[in-house]
């Protein structure tokens, strides 16, 4: 089964009315009104966009920036997994990254290219980030976070990030992430139940 047309279907099965509707808007410039006006689901939507080349395996710029416009940040990861070949599951403090991603995503603007230079993104790859993605600063944060990611490989930590947003004076979203993984320390602690302890639950709930 191919891996892409997998993906597409996952996507279209966890999108709201409402967001095939805006995705349908967004699209306008690309497939023609009466062809918009049969599409009833993503799955519709997403087999025009490969008919006519605007989606493929190593073309999912359109797919990203259409998600990108929806905030769908899980189904964002979705994509990374795909692009990155990681369907068989995440690498040991790659949820952690992702959902720092998240938050870095929702809360840098403006400042973006800052960021970008502050995590070693080339002038070039800013430019191209910038002309990919026109009107969305979230998708520019996002793909500069890729880039870094990419390039830092295993040296590619949480840690690594909030350094990065100290010395960008971004101490707001820095607290954000650390907070949250602070969040996500004791929740994965909280969660964890050592096999000693179920069985005593167990015993004394056959006890008489």
């Amino acid at each position: 089964m191919d891996p892409f047309l997998v993906l597409l279907h996952s996507v279209s099965a966890a999108l709201s009315s409402s967001e095939l509707t805006e995705l349908k808007f967004l699209c306008h410039s690309r497939v023609g009104k009466r062809k918009l006006e049969l599409v009833q689901s993503g799955l519709d939507l997403f087999s025009l966009l490969l008919e006519q080349n605007d989606l493929a395996p190593e073309h999912t710029e359109l797919l990203r920036e259409l998600l990108g416009s929806l905030r769908r940040h899980d189904l964002l990861r979705r994509l990374d997994d795909f692009e990155a070949g990681a369907a068989g599951g995440a690498a040991p403090g790659e949820e952690d990254l992702r959902a720092a991603f998240d938050i870095i995503c929702d809360n840098v603007g403006k400042d973006w290219r800052r960021l970008a230079r502050q995590l070693k993104v080339s002038d070039a790859k800013i430019d191209g980030i910038e002309e990919r993605y026109p009107r969305n600063l979230t998708e520019r944060v996002r793909a500069s976070l890729r880039i870094w990611k990419n390039t830092e490989r295993e040296c590619a930590t949480v840690a690594h990030l909030v350094g990065v947003l100290r010395a960008c004076r971004m101490n707001l979203v820095a607290d954000l992430v650390e907070e949250d993984q602070q969040a996500r320390s004791l929740q994965n602690r909280s969660g964890t139940v050592s096999p000693m302890s179920w069985e005593s639950d167990a015993s004394a709930l056959e006890a008489p």
